[in-house]
């Protein structure tokens, strides 16, 4: 192992075991959420589409400062995508404001780019806005950790593995499906496999969803096939909310 993954693996195992916001959630039956980064609009009207055809439904981290925009995931949400999304039965979740890394700000500072992002989805669709929050980029520090945990419902990052029957609300687990074919597609079957075995809480990330997706998103073909083997794993398929929810709050954050 790098000099380089040592690091990168002692600084990961240190965020993971400071600030824990601790909660237990009912591991009765398996369960997978499947959440969007950034909301290009393909997350919406394609993979949104593949959830809905199942009567599954997702969770949608949103920085609003993106809306109408473009970048390498194509085309950002509209006005109206908000609105459609949420008719759907989705989940409109906190991204930031400004969709800004924990590294590029002060603790404090990236605590009001939260607390913008949230409000600013309030004044877009009201109530319907959910608290629950994801890192841009997966960045966060041990100071960041601490002070935007207790202001969001939960925080979901980007370090893999399972959630449950313990989970820290301030930093969920979280595993990625980008690319297409059968290497991420056995990746996620494995996890699903696991999942169902333990009856624990399996949470997916993704961005766009297109036939030629960015290095951040994935096909539709790919998505479709892991939202076919979740449903096959025997797992119920729910939002962050709904799974939060659930949770029961046994230790502040330290």
């Amino acid at each position: 192992m790098s000099l380089r993954s040592q690091v990168g693996k002692l600084r990961k195992a240190a965020l993971r075991s400071v600030s824990r916001r601790i909660a237990t959630i009912p591991c009765d039956q398996p369960t997978v959420t499947f959440t969007f980064d950034d909301f290009p609009r393909s997350a919406l009207t394609v993979g949104g589409e593949i959830l809905s055809r199942t009567q599954a439904r997702g969770t949608y981290y949103t920085a609003l400062g993106l809306m109408d925009s473009t970048n390498e995931l194509g085309s950002h949400f509209t006005r109206q995508d908000l609105d459609e999304l949420l008719r759907a039965g989705h989940e409109l979740a906190n991204h930031t404001y400004s969709h800004v890394s924990a590294r590029a700000l002060d603790a404090a500072a990236y605590r009001d780019e939260i607390t913008r992002g949230y409000r600013s989805l309030l004044e877009a669709v009201g109530p319907r806005a959910s608290s629950n929050f994801s890192y841009p980029f997966g960045d966060l520090t041990l100071r960041t950790k601490k002070m935007v945990g207790p202001t969001a419902q939960s925080c979901r990052g980007v370090f893999g593995g399972l959630n449950g029957p313990v989970i820290d609300l301030n930093l969920l687990a979280a595993n990625s499906i980008y690319g297409d074919g059968e290497k991420p597609l056995s990746s996620a079957k494995d996890l699903l496999k696991q999942n169902a075995a333990r009856k624990t809480w399996l949470i997916f990330y993704t961005h766009d969803v297109q036939e030629t997706p960015s290095p951040w998103g994935c096909t539709p073909v790919l998505f479709e096939r892991i939202v076919q083997a979740a449903l096959d794993s025997g797992a119920r398929i729910v939002t962050i909310g709904e799974m939060v929810s659930r949770a029961t709050l046994t230790t502040s954050a330290s």
